[in-house]
């Protein structure tokens, strides 16, 4: 089934991202039937893979939709969702999900000083875009220990690039940003994506392409 449900996410440009089985007694959100899951898969994607399919989504729908990507990420991944027998979750639902807590979990990966999780072969250009909880329980190998690349990085260059110096070591300056990013001074990271993500020198090869990293620091804010 798992290698099913990867084969009907890849034709969108997603992947299966890992998963586990919930640990018994533990409070989890509920399956299909509204009965507790037990076992969840997370989806996401790997630099730009899925951004064409979306394009192309996109091109017969109204250009005014709100949070269009995650609309077109509800579509697929709950259409895959419906074919197997799962619920469908977003990291964007509320009451939220533990999604990057799930994730550490699933791939064995830690935060970068910017927050986003630092995978060994993305870097810093990956997400996750949904989960797929199931009321079974799947049978999954052990979680491989990977390598936290920014252990390994002395010179931390994600922290040294942004101009108003929003990422420090105590923590994400939201509104700083905020008003850089839609300021006169802020087109560089309008544009091109944010110069601290960017600086990073691992997973160059899945980088963003500029138009992508502009969609996003566009909808972040807010224009």
């Amino acid at each position: 089934m798992v290698e099913d449900i990867a084969a009907a996410l890849a034709a969108h440009g997603l992947l299966l991202r890992g998963g586990f089985n919930f640990a018994g007694g533990e409070e989890t959100p509920s399956g299909l039937s509204g009965a507790a899951a037990r076992s969840v898969l997370l989806v996401g994607q790997a630099g730009a893979a899925p951004w064409p399919h979306f394009l192309r989504w996109r091109e017969g729908r109204s250009q005014t939709i709100a949070d269009p990507l995650d609309t077109w990420s509800r579509e697929v991944i709950g259409a895959v969702a419906e074919t197997f027998g799962a619920r469908a979750a977003s990291p964007s639902d509320t009451p939220y999900l533990p999604f990057q807590q799930w994730a550490m979990q699933a791939e064995g990966l830690k935060p970068s000083p910017l927050g986003i999780l630092m995978h060994p072969q993305y870097g810093l250009w990956h997400a996750y875009r949904g989960a797929l909880l199931f009321e079974d329980e799947i049978a999954f190998g052990e979680t491989r220990e990977v390598v936290h690349l920014c252990d390994a990085c002395v010179d931390k260059p994600c922290l040294k690039s942004c101009p108003v110096d929003a990422y420090s070591a105590d923590g994400f300056a939201h509104g700083t940003c905020l008003a850089h990013v839609r300021g006169h001074n802020g087109a560089p990271c309008r544009t091109g994506g944010c110069l601290d993500r960017n600086a990073c020198p691992y997973g160059a090869a899945y980088r963003y392409p500029p138009e992508v990293q502009a969609f996003h620091m566009t909808a972040f804010a807010g224009l």
